[in-house]
């Protein structure tokens, strides 16, 4: 059996004394595709970045992440900037803001090569024009040409994948990459990264708060709430048998397609998400619960093997 891609264990993310997240274990295994679900403020994004330590400044990751026998926490920034970009790419969910508007499209996307295969400028140019190719961009010679400003948002998104897969990475994550666009270009990308980590053998953490995404892409689903993983396990078997309240309640939520609404009216979770610092001790979902007990007060350990669940009330 081969080693996992990537353990995360007891990950912590600090903002000076207040855990953002609190206590993260996860796996992914070799060309798996996993999905990290969970509304927004439950700490998925700060989990990614902490991976690629990429984090804002003040903010401080703890624990252990290991890739290849290395605990990415305990190496020098050089060895990390080795890898980052290389090995372990990401795709942003901004990518307006995370491309260069100084730079065109061609030198973005040839800067990775260049950096980390040693390619010569001409190398590189002649190699991300390929690469534009690849992602399916219009006209990629002419967008070589370009600043990120002149691109949809669509087109800068596939640049932003052409971007990550330059090297053909052992770890892709992607957080929520089909944000802000039409339902068209979503599924376009969506198909296009299925294909690209397929062809590479690429394992993809794929970020998102749309959980049909996840059941169309993904093997394996975590859902996070509160900063913690609170359910794990197989996609088909999380959705179809959700363990956690959780995530029966972001099920419950989805608008029905070919049915009449309940009353008329969507389902909504209860409450809303606490602000940073203001989730409650134990169980972060008790307060919006409705399966709440005292027990909830202490937080429940993972419990189970391939469907671990975090609650003291599951479901059966």
């Amino acid at each position: 059996m081969s080693a996992p891609a990537l353990e995360v264990r007891g990950l912590q993310v600090l903002v000076g004394e207040t855990e953002a997240v609190r206590g993260v274990d996860f796996t992914l295994e070799q060309g798996a595709r996993t999905g990290l679900i969970g509304e927004s403020g439950s700490g998925k994004t700060l989990t990614a970045l902490a991976v690629m330590d990429l984090l804002p400044d003040g903010l401080v990751a703890r624990g252990e992440i290991w890739y290849r026998g290395r605990d990415l926490l305990r190496l020098s920034e050089r060895e990390r900037s080795r890898l980052r970009g290389d090995r372990l790419t990401m795709v942003f969910q901004e990518p307006l803001s995370a491309l260069d508007p100084l730079m065109r499209v061609g030198d973005q996307v040839a800067e990775p090569l260049r950096l980390h295969r040693r390619l010569s400028r001409t190398e590189a140019r002649a190699r991300a024009r390929e690469l534009l190719e690849r992602v399916q961009l219009p006209d990629p010679v002419e967008r070589l040409r370009a600043y990120p400003h002149q691109l949809s948002g669509g087109q800068r998104q596939r640049v932003m994948i052409a971007m990550a897969v330059a090297c053909s990475p052992d770890i892709l994550i992607a957080d929520e990459p089909t944000t802000a666009l039409d339902v068209t270009v979503q599924a376009e990308i969506l198909a296009l990264l299925e294909r690209l980590v397929r062809e590479e053998g690429t394992t993809l953490l794929l970020i998102t708060h749309d959980l049909a995404i996840v059941s169309q892409v993904c093997d394996q689903v975590l859902v996070m709430y509160g900063g913690r993983i609170v359910e794990a396990g197989p996609t088909a078997e999380v959705f179809s048998h959700p363990r956690h309240p959780y995530t029966l309640a972001l099920l419950e939520a989805i608008p029905p397609i070919d049915q009449q609404l309940p009353n008329g009216r969507l389902t909504q979770i209860p409450g809303a998400v606490p602000g940073l610092g203001e989730f409650p001790s134990g169980c972060p979902f008790r307060t919006r619960c409705l399966r709440e007990t005292s027990c909830c007060s202490t937080m429940p350990e993972m419990a189970g093997t391939s469907h671990p669940v975090a609650c003291w009330h599951p479901l059966s």
